[in-house]
């Protein structure tokens, strides 16, 4: 299992930042727009459980990239309000770079702000092409997706808080 992660600081309250990371609709704009990264693919977005946030939370992401299936459902284990989420793949997830994945955040108040720490935690795929497709592009697409889902959320922030609601 690889782990990376990347930290960013907001100049919000923490509890204005984890509602805005807690949202799909924020971490997960990068996977439901075509993009260079997502091979000109992009995934649908289909939730399970009645509540969109929480412990217990599951949804599924369906498509193909590359031509090839994607079809994976995400449930939220650990979720302690305002400072920690963890959600991963459950069941038997058809991925391209892993065979399973789990993401957690924290958050951390500071002085004038909070702190999001976000890392992304996987194992490589079974089969050569795919421990090969792995190799050449798993580190690299877990820092976009890192880098993805923090500026995204900073955007969000400062768009709908501008009035310096925030702190």
């Amino acid at each position: 299992m690889k782990t990376l992660s990347r930290t960013t600081t907001y100049p919000f309250y923490s509890d204005i930042v984890f509602q805005c990371l807690d949202n799909l609709g924020v971490t997960g704009m990068h996977m439901t727009q075509s993009s260079m990264m997502m091979m000109g693919s992009k995934l649908d977005l289909m939730f399970l459980s009645e509540n969109h946030t929480g412990l217990g939370t599951k949804y599924r992401w369906t498509g193909k990239m590359m031509g090839m299936k994607m079809d994976f459902t995400v449930e939220v284990t650990k979720w302690i309000p305002w400072e920690e989420k963890t959600w991963e793949t459950i069941g038997s997830p058809k991925l391209i770079i892993y065979s399973w994945y789990q993401m957690h955040l924290l958050l951390t108040k500071i002085q004038n702000g909070t702190t999001a720490q976000l890392s992304i935690s996987y194992r490589k795929p079974d089969g050569v092409f795919y421990k090969i497709i792995s190799f050449l592009f798993a580190d690299w697409y877990c820092k976009w997706c890192l880098k993805n889902m923090l500026e995204d959320a900073k955007k969000i922030l400062i768009k709908n808080h501008s009035n310096n609601d925030g702190l």
